[in-house]
């Protein structure tokens, strides 16, 4: 079991008016998972997805096929 930690990173997209998601994308290889959480709340909740998913989330939202987030 590995003991690293998540490294939290926003967007250099994201403004500054509190509404960001960090994703912590350095487990992705070594467990399998992409933690996001609410940069308000660090403490709070986070939430896992498959790494597959969270790339076709990125590419859909760069390719424009969620509208306007």
């Amino acid at each position: 079991m590995t003991t690293e930690a998540p490294n939290w990173f926003k967007s250099s997209h994201s403004s500054n008016g509190g509404d960001c998601v960090e994703v912590a994308t350095n487990l992705a290889t070594t467990r399998g998972t992409v933690p996001l959480r609410d940069s308000k709340n660090p403490t709070g909740p986070n939430l896992h997805v498959h790494p597959d998913a969270f790339s076709t989330f990125v590419a859909g939202v760069k390719d424009g096929q969620l509208g306007n987030l």
